[in-house]
């Protein structure tokens, strides 16, 4: 538990070994109060309340931004996105390649919703887009993501579609082989290992999450680790990530 003073600048965290007081502004303290606040925004469904160029985009915007630093510094040829929805973050992708001048995305989906693909592929953005059809690891639907691939392409890869463990795991086991050196597969919505009893929450989560078969399979990829993206910009106190995206980057630091 913790307690907020704002008359004294501090945040208090209950624990068992006490109360640990720390300074508002202080790395510690930003730390405590945003883990409250991503619980708070979960329970709120927080981030069902953005588009991104018309289109829903259920994510973090504090994540949509950071993956944006990424994208940048890594300038992918081909981003691959599994899980479209509604296709904000699809957009999302495809507008931060016509930003750069570099760069198209391949979005796949097991289901997409005819309204949705309707709105996809009249999207001024959607000359960026590749749309494939299917289970993100069914093996005709990963050959046809590699067939889309040349040899000297720099790829990008963003797993955001079913975040069981073994479907995580699946993919990382699919798409990490096109992965170049120096990228990364993204594994997102690690959050759900923290959850708890939070609603629209599972009694298995705590085990059953992207987090945990990312940490399985750089257990056996030597040639990939999780790595924290470095902070390009950075003049204040906050050192970590406010995020929906726990261990979520896999970096390929070898062939």
């Amino acid at each position: 538990m913790i307690h907020i003073d704002f008359e004294k600048g501090i945040v208090t965290a209950d624990g068992a070994d006490g109360h640990a007081v720390h300074p508002l502004g202080s790395a510690a303290g930003f730390n405590l109060v945003s883990r409250a606040w991503l619980r708070a925004g979960w329970d709120a469904k927080y981030v069902y309340s953005f588009t991104w160029m018309g289109r829903p985009v259920i994510q973090l915007p504090d994540d949509l931004l950071r993956i944006q630093e990424v994208i940048y510094t890594v300038k992918p040829d081909v981003i691959v996105e599994t899980g479209i929805a509604h296709g904000g973050s699809l957009m999302f992708y495809a507008s931060l390649c016509k930003a750069m001048d570099r760069g198209r995305v391949i979005g796949i989906d097991v289901e997409l919703r005819p309204a949705n693909r309707r709105a996809i592929e009249t999207h001024a953005l959607f000359p960026y887009v590749t749309l494939v059809d299917g289970s993100s690891i069914d093996e005709k639907v990963v050959g046809k993501v590699r067939a889309e691939l040349r040899p000297e392409d720099t790829v990008l890869v963003l797993l955001d579609s079913r975040h069981t463990k073994d479907h995580v795991a699946a993919e990382l086991e699919a798409y990490s082989s096109m992965v170049s050196v120096g990228s990364y597969i993204v594994a997102a919505d690690g959050i759900m290992s923290w959850l708890g009893s939070a609603p629209r929450t599972g009694a298995d989560w705590s085990w059953n999450n992207p987090r945990e078969a990312v940490r399985a399979f750089v257990a056996t990829h030597p040639n990939f680790v999780v790595e924290e993206p470095a902070l390009p910009f950075n003049e204040g106190a906050v050192t970590d990530r406010v995020t929906y995206w726990l261990d979520a980057f896999v970096k390929r630091v070898t062939v």
